[in-house]
């Protein structure tokens, strides 16, 4: 054994030497040259708790004494406040204080206080945040301040070597390395972010921190990490600094991030759905609703349309369309290619303006009603019709109400009791028997998409047919 390891150093030894393998980078400059722009952010929050609350130790809700301290504690003998501390990392964009860092490192703290390399300390004001991208532009009272350089997250290759510097845990001026990992990653719940991956060490107080290349410039903000126990697990993501900039241009112009929307519900386009809309591959995003007045519906999109181009740009996938759209300008046109029964067309559309933020709300199936057919179809549903009040209440013309599903595909594919079937195959669904006569056109082992209805959320749903 330690005669192959030691045969193995004289072999890369030797590739060093004849200039076939590269030794690996030197982080030393980097670090001492863009350090000095990487500074320690530190808020506090007051937090008044209620009388009603038990005294529970700081403790995290996974520890196995929680729950006890939660239920059996004493409850506290009235109101108190305290102050919640938390840390985290930013960087100087421009000489005079600008400061790039996190929504959620500076979000509901009552104060902010920035710390640079060189001890020196100031209170921060908050410009603007963007809770959809996570990025916050900051400003403290400063002049002649070092400043990073900008890069281009574009030219960033996969397998590049990259450097963060923060404060993990508090720890000031921290460097950790690592390479990029993928690019254009999609997260849960982050549809306007197209993240950078690495395996870069990242940990709690590194956020907001820089992502830089080995030529020093900044190509990203390190945001968040996945992770099964709350720490570093190989996993990094960063929000490219082309974006995060563009957010704190817009946060320093108005205080606030204008995002266009066309109005649709989109969904992926799975290998089935192409199949059952002739597409050649899946790609695009396939509309399943489109809001009443809005810019698509105005532009004359339709449901089961696919939207393969924005503005010339391809759609690869469903997550693709968010960022292209919320990225341009609300009242600017665009040209939406879209796939609709066989052949493409252009659509012209009018983008709009995206509201606030808000919760939507789910109201839940409507009522079944009509008669229950006595036997199941060929995909194992019992049907029934809709009666006016459902029609009314789920503001269709018309469809078919699932009744019972048995062991069959619609099964398989996740079709449920209260779904209502709007369309098949592109084929608006008149009755229970027209239904049935569509369905009755296709052969076995045919892939067939079903447009559902299901509380408030409309969906494409394929299924590969059984036997007639």
């Amino acid at each position: 054994m330690k005669r192959t390891w030691l045969y193995g150093l004289a072999l890369w030894a030797s590739l060093i030497a004849s200039g076939q393998a590269k030794e690996l980078p030197d982080f030393t400059e980097l670090a001492e040259k863009q350090g000095a722009a990487v500074v320690n952010i530190s808020t506090t929050q007051t937090v008044r708790s209620s009388a009603t609350l038990p005294q529970i130790p700081n403790l995290p809700e996974d520890d196995p004494f929680y729950e006890f301290f939660r239920r059996f504690a004493p409850p506290q003998s009235g109101p108190r406040e305290f102050e919640s501390r938390s840390l985290g990392s930013g960087f100087i964009i421009s000489a005079d204080g600008y400061i790039l860092t996190n929504a959620h490192v500076v979000d509901a703290a009552d104060e902010i206080t920035v710390k640079l390399t060189d001890k020196r300390e100031f209170k921060a004001k908050v410009i603007g945040s963007d809770r959809r991208t996570d990025v916050a532009l900051i400003k403290i009272e400063a002049a002649g301040l070092p400043k990073v350089t900008m890069g281009d997250p574009g030219k960033l290759r996969v397998g590049e070597w990259v450097v963060a510097i923060g404060a993990p845990f508090g720890f000031e001026n921290s460097v950790t390395a690592g390479i990029v990992s993928a690019k254009g990653r999609s997260l849960p719940q982050e549809n306007y972010v197209p993240f950078i991956q690495t395996d870069v060490a990242i940990n709690p107080g590194n956020s907001g921190g820089p992502l830089f290349n080995l030529r020093g410039e900044v190509v990203g903000v390190n945001s968040q990490i996945y992770s099964r126990t709350g720490g570093f697990m190989g996993l990094s993501f960063a929000i490219p600094i082309d974006v995060a900039m563009d957010i704190s241009s817009q946060l320093r112009t108005s205080g606030k991030v204008s995002r266009g929307r066309i109005g649709v519900v989109i969904q992926e386009v799975t290998k089935e759905l192409a199949e059952s809309f002739g597409l050649p591959k899946p790609a695009g995003a396939l509309v399943s609703l489109v809001e009443k007045g809005s810019p698509a519906e105005k532009a004359g999109v339709e449901v089961s349309d696919v939207i393969l181009k924005f503005d010339g740009k391809a759609v690869g996938s469903s997550q693709d369309l968010p960022r292209m759209v919320g990225s341009t300008r609300p009242g600017i046109k665009s040209v939406l290619q879209v796939w609709r029964k066989g052949a493409t067309r252009d659509l012209t559309v009018t983008v709009g303006e995206m509201p606030d933020e808000k919760v939507a709300t789910s109201r839940g199936g409507g009522k079944r009603g009509g008669k229950n057919q006595e036997n199941t179809n060929r995909l194992g549903l019992a049907l029934s019709e809709l009666t006016a009040e459902q029609k009314k209440e789920l503001k269709v013309d018309s469809g078919v109400m699932v009744d019972d599903v048995q062991p069959g595909p619609a099964a398989r594919a996740g079709i449920r009791r209260g779904d209502v079937i709007l369309a098949l195959n592109n084929q608006d669904v008149r009755n229970v028997e027209h239904f049935n006569q569509l369905l009755g056109q296709f052969d076995k082992g045919r892939n067939v998409a079903l447009l559902v209805r299901r509380g408030e959320n409309t969906t494409f749903i394929a299924m590969k047919l059984d036997g007639k």
